[in-house]
């Protein structure tokens, strides 16, 4: 894994520096998203987070890094012309291909092919590094990975500053979560590499934390490795009809269960509080205060 991943962890570094001489600009900050495997609402997480942010205030790009199933664009109901293999064929800059939404963030679009940013050799490495100064304006870019342990995944993983794992309480979402986790502990040389991790689709807080719970003591025991839980998301339906309708759930009903908890999901990362009220709100709060 070594020479791939430092290589894109060195591309994506460079996103911090300025161009005209050595002085360091304001560091944006990388959130990759990922799981074990697909169907566990991992883009959907990673696109309404955006949202979050940039509600937050925030200058966010999502870029879709999703091997050949790129569906950030479907999620907000948007038919992109170009994406990054466009750029990494110099058929496009960067700054053509990123498209602004009506919901406060920009985004990227990955597609079929995108792989080969991982094996780009060193002038291929060097045009891309210089489109990819075009991002370092924003604050935050959160990168919706490809499910599974590809060389891809872990290329981003290793260049993020933080790492979101996602799951759900299924024993085969854990199972394959824990096997994400255990690639990442052994492959990704990254020191400073920070792992979260988030429960998606519960009924329960119970539920979530016993989930977090288990997957942190074993990575604690076997891996020696650290895992911040992050929170969890409630199953609601009003995901569920948002996805129906191309439409963030976060926008559609941003009183709900689910938008509750990820603006909390958020706030812990930006180490920060959401306003308290009473009802569900407090009630959340509550929660994750004991979490």
């Amino acid at each position: 894994m070594g020479d791939q991943a430092d290589g894109l962890r060195l591309l994506m570094k460079e996103i911090h520096k300025t161009t005209g001489d050595a002085v360091e600009k304001e560091k944006t900050r990388i959130i990759a998203v990922t799981s074990g495997k697909g169907g566990v609402g991992k883009t959907n997480i990673a696109t309404n987070m955006g949202i979050a942010y940039a509600q937050m205030g925030k200058k966010v790009i999502v870029m879709d890094a999703d091997l050949g199933l790129a569906n950030v664009n479907v999620i907000l109901n948007i038919i992109p012309q170009y994406n990054l293999y466009h750029v990494i064929k110099k058929q496009k800059k960067m700054s053509e291909i990123i498209i602004d939404t009506q919901y406060g963030i920009k985004m990227i679009v990955g597609a079929s092919g995108f792989s080969k940013i991982a094996n780009m050799g060193d002038t291929e490495r060097d045009e891309f590094i210089k489109e990819m100064y075009t991002l370092s304006d924003v604050d935050i870019i959160i990168i919706d990975t490809s499910a599974g342990v590809s060389k891809n995944v872990l290329s981003f993983v290793a260049a993020a500053d933080e790492v979101a794992v996602i799951t759900t309480s299924e024993p085969t979402a854990i199972t394959d979560a824990y096997g994400i986790i255990k690639v990442i502990a052994t492959e990704v040389d990254n020191i400073d590499l920070n792992l979260k991790l988030i429960v998606n689709r519960v009924d329960s807080a119970v539920e979530a934390k016993r989930v977090a719970d288990r997957m942190i003591d074993i990575a604690g025991q076997f891996l020696n490795l650290k895992i911040e839980y992050l929170g969890f998301i409630y199953n609601d339906q009003a995901v569920k009809q948002a996805v129906l309708k191309q439409k963030p759930f976060i926008v559609m009903d941003p009183s709900g269960k689910a938008s509750i908890c990820l603006k909390h999901i958020v706030a812990r990362l930006e180490k920060t509080e959401i306003p308290v009220d009473g009802g569900f709100t407090g009630f959340i709060k509550k929660l994750f205060g004991r979490t």
